[in-house]
């Protein structure tokens, strides 16, 4: 029961949010002093709303699993509506041009999971240690288990 309403609330986001993944967490120390390594994201992704230079985006590059977490620094409009931007994570001394895929200049707004709407500083660190440290997580497992197992109804 508990993982279905999980599950609900997580597609429930999905569609109020109008992003395929409405929570990230922040991976790097990229957007430093923006975000820090391990801060909750909680994004929109709605398809009407211009992006703007200055609007914090989290994109997809064909050939990466994870998605990336920048700054849009420049917009690029084009005359039939369509949009262009590039990217640069505010800790970084270079543009993204190098993480996106060969020959791609620009992104483009197929390539954005979401836009920053709000935080919760580190409350992510737990999913990074679960991940830099399987065995946390197979005893973090353990410990929930023999929990649910032991406990006695009253």
């Amino acid at each position: 029961m508990i993982v279905s309403s999980a599950l609900m609330i997580w597609k429930g986001l999905i569609v109020v949010t109008g992003s395929e993944s409405p929570i990230v967490v922040v991976l790097s120390g990229s957007m430093e002093p923006a975000f820090h390594r391990g801060d909750l994201l909680f994004l929109t992704n709605f398809h009407d709303d211009p992006i703007r230079a200055g609007e914090i985006v989290v994109f997809k590059v064909e050939g990466r699993d994870i998605p990336i977490v920048h700054r849009v620094i420049k917009v690029h409009e084009k005359g039939n509506g369509n949009i262009k931007f590039l990217t640069k994570g505010d800790n970084n001394e270079v543009d993204d041009r190098g993480l996106y895929k060969e020959g791609q200049n620009w992104l483009e707004k197929k390539d954005v999971v979401g836009r920053a709407r709000g935080f919760l500083p580190y409350v992510g660190m737990v999913t990074i240690i679960m991940n830099d440290y399987p065995k946390f997580k197979y005893a973090l497992l353990a410990v929930m288990g023999a929990y649910v197992l032991l406990k006695r109804e009253s």
